[in-house]
């Protein structure tokens, strides 16, 4: 009744003119409709030269198509495709192709196809001797009018999925279809021997290096509503990825991978996708990752990234699922104005035997059927602002209840060290002799019969926070990557003595990542459930880190370098000992022939020396620490090697033997003395820079002789002293002297 008075309100006039208007358009559209339907075999003819001429001037590729021809409305039928590039071998042929795209999208100007069929083909990607046929796909377009715009990553992403979906049909029919690579030591065929799309439901069949494996796709596929759900799996076993293991070193295979996409949507200047990916019994296997197979039995992802006009995101409502454990992760990297990582990761209060439980099959082995009770909490929190790394931020934590503790140890008993043991020291993966580690071992050495001066330097250089920290010092690891990250190399860690007794008394000296978690995690069991107390962990460190070839304890350490017991040992001594901590086995290159310290050792001494004055370890030195006093033992003299002092700082300097390592000392011989020019010698001027290093020398002698206690001794002990301090000096700066130093 609405309507009908509307119309009668009209304009006469003005409906007339509508009706003209639309009869007009419609005859148009006709007319428009016959003239490309009668053109399009030659428009057809003239696009497909357009692209022959398009891919030689661009990418050199020699684009040949036998016959083409319309079969339908907006169907096209190709026969013997083939693309060569230029100077390679073949690239790409085709038998038959045949496609046909939806009228509807096509009228605002979109290509959505519609039906795609496909016979005989062979995709074939060679690198043979460097050649590749694929490599105009990485030469960027030349272009000299181009101009260099800001990238808008959420249109770019946006655009990007649209045209996926879009070349991917609603009805699709392959026949034949290999891909092949090949390279001058690997042959990877993939021959799909069918593959159908119909009405969103897919089904293929995928031959794997001539049927050493059967593969298949299966799932739905709805482009037009941006839903895809696909599984991926094998009909006998796993589906084992090839190629990878020998050119990534890695193994990769599972039961079966879920990919979905769940929604993409653009608003706000913000692309957001839903995505889903689970696999089924995932196992890998890479020398970097671990010794061993690990196996993710059940793992998934429910992802939502963002992607801005500036940013790509991992939202924090994404869930990662491993068999009962769930975490939130956000990933988020700015790439302008100046690049910025950022990353947190929180699982929320847990049942501590879920989380343990759900660590993968082989991955901590020293873990494996522990049984625990209470809840966990564990959040990470990393950000990183390249124009100031040094304000980088970093937390990690795991937090427990009141209820939480272990009921009983898995593989390996955690509370062994507080009991006499057997250790077994590992050299390039292999043991070698074991030692006791208790009171049955006469080289066994208790805390409180050693030096305190050694305690006190050890702990200054390895770990000064060691009685306050709970295993870990997150200043120390945030400034080692800091370090890090400006050397643009892993240079420096943070590994504490809880961490380093870990490594030696628990795990293997492989170098991988999940032995380095498995670490972190036995320090902190150890650490925050009173499984050994500070003096006991300090105490079994001591007696089991290497100081020297075949030299494990202290006990043996101050004895092979010095012939003392460790109660016995000095100030001096006791620095020289925690400065070859991280490189034991070059700890015979840090003296001369004569006994003495190497002259670039002595800044290390001061450095360490005042920093365990600041903690009232020891009184402030004018004599460098005792570094003038350490003298090898004779016995082991003959054994220092006779080397230059380049050679000698190479192996002191070089990269220490851990995965975080600390890289102490440093040690810098003073330069070599220039040597007077002609008209110096010829006027007699005298090398200021050498004189100053004479008196410097005689100065410190005298420090050393005011510096002697005479409280309780003769006059003949007094000048015995003194003499000895002169002997001293008289053979460093002998030994100066012989490395052109004076």
């Amino acid at each position: 009744m609405k309507t009908n008075n509307l119309l009668s309100r009209l304009n006469p006039k003005y409906v007339r003119i509508a009706g003209v208007v639309v009869a007009i358009l419609f005859v148009m559209l006709l007319i428009g409709g016959y003239l490309i339907y009668t053109k399009r075999e030659a428009i057809l003819q003239s696009e497909i030269a357009k692209a022959k001429a398009k891919a030689m001037s661009l990418y050199h590729l020699d684009l040949q198509i036998e016959s083409a021809h319309f079969t339908g409305i907006t169907t096209v039928s190709c026969q013997n495709i083939t693309i060569v590039p230029q100077q390679r071998d073949s690239l790409l042929s085709i038998k038959h192709f045949e496609v046909s795209i939806k009228i509807w999208p096509l009228i605002f100007g979109n290509i959505k196809l519609a039906d795609v069929e496909m016979q005989n083909a062979h995709l074939n990607l060679t690198d043979i001797k460097g050649v590749k046929n694929f490599d105009f796909l990485f030469k960027k377009k030349k272009d000299s009018t181009a101009t260099h715009t800001k990238v808008d990553l959420s249109e770019l992403s946006n655009n990007l999925i649209k045209e996926v979906l879009y070349k991917i049909p609603d009805n699709l029919g392959v026949d034949n279809f290999l891909v092949s690579f090949t390279n001058d030591s690997t042959r990877v065929k993939l021959l799909t021997t069918t593959a159908k799309i119909d009405d969103g439901d897919l089904t293929s069949t995928i031959k794997v290096n001539d049927t050493v494996a059967t593969w298949h796709f299966a799932g739905t596929m709805h482009p037009s509503d941006k839903e895809i759900d696909v599984k991926l799996y094998a009909d006998k076993g796993k589906v084992e990825i090839p190629f990878i293991e020998r050119h990534f070193k890695a193994r990769v295979n599972f039961d079966n991978l879920t990919i979905r996409l769940n929604n993409v949507k653009h608003s706000n200047g913000e692309t957001q996708i839903a995505t889903y990916c689970s696999a089924h019994n995932l196992l890998v296997n890479q020398p970097g990752l671990a010794a061993n197979d690990i196996v993710v039995q059940d793992g998934s992802i429910e992802a939502n990234v963002f992607v801005g006009t500036n940013y790509v995101s991992l939202d924090s409502s994404s869930v990662i699922h491993l068999k009962k454990l769930s975490a939130h992760p956000f990933i988020k990297y700015t790439l302008s104005p100046v690049k910025i990582y950022e990353l947190k990761l929180t699982t929320g209060w847990q049942n501590a035997q879920d989380i343990f439980d759900s660590f993968p099959v082989g991955m901590f082995e020293t873990l494996d059927g522990i049984q625990v009770a209470g809840k966990l909490n564990y959040g990470l929190n990393f950000y990183l602002d390249m124009s100031k790394p040094d304000s980088l931020q970093f937390d990690s934590r795991m937090d427990k209840d009141a209820a939480f503790r272990i009921i009983k140890y898995g593989k390996t008993d955690l509370g062994k060290l507080n009991k006499p043991f057997v250790y077994t020291p590992y050299e390039n993966d292999k043991p070698v002799k074991p030692h006791a580690i208790g009171p049955e071992n006469p080289e066994y050495t208790p805390l409180e019969e050693m030096s305190p001066y050694l305690r006190n330097a050890v702990m200054t250089a390895e770990d000064p926070t060691f009685y306050k920290n709970h295993g870990f010092v997150e200043k120390a690891i945030r400034q080692s990557i800091i370090t890090d990250i400006k050397d643009h190399k892993f240079k420096r860690g943070g590994s504490t003595i809880s961490m380093q007794l870990v490594k030696n008394s628990f795990l293997t000296r492989q170098k991988t990542l999940a032995r380095k978690i498995e670490e972190i995690l036995i320090v902190w069991m150890l650490e925050n459930n009173n499984i050994m107390t500070k003096d006991r962990i300090l105490e079994v460190y001591f007696n089991i880190i290497e100081w020297g070839p075949g030299v494990y304890g202290i006990s043996e350490a101050a004895h092979y370098y010095f012939g003392k017991s460790p109660s016995e040992l000095t100030l001096g001594e006791s620095i020289f000992l925690a400065s070859i901590v991280p490189r034991p086995k070059a700890g015979l290159y840090a003296f001369l022939p004569d006994g003495s310290l190497r002259p670039g050792l002595e800044n290390y001494f001061n450095s360490l020396g005042r920093m365990m004055t600041g903690k009232g370890f020891t009184q402030a030195d004018s004599s460098s620490y005792g570094f003038y006093t350490v003298r090898l033992k004779e016995s082991m003299r003959r054994n220092v090697a006779p080397v230059d002092s380049a050679a000698a700082n190479k192996m002191l300097n070089a990269p220490v033997d851990d995965d975080l390592g600390l890289q102490l000392p440093i040690i810098e011989e003073p330069q070599p003395v220039k040597k007077p020019t002609f008209f110096q010698r010829l006027f007699g001027k005298k090398d200021t820079l050498a004189k100053k290093t004479e008196q410097r020398l005689k100065d410190e002698e005298q420090q050393r002789i005011n510096a002697i206690d005479t409280a309780g001794k003769t006059k003949k002990q007094i000048r015995q002293e003194k003499r000895e301090i002169k002997k001293q000096e008289k053979e460093r700066r002998q030994a100066l002297k012989d490395q052109g130093l004076l």
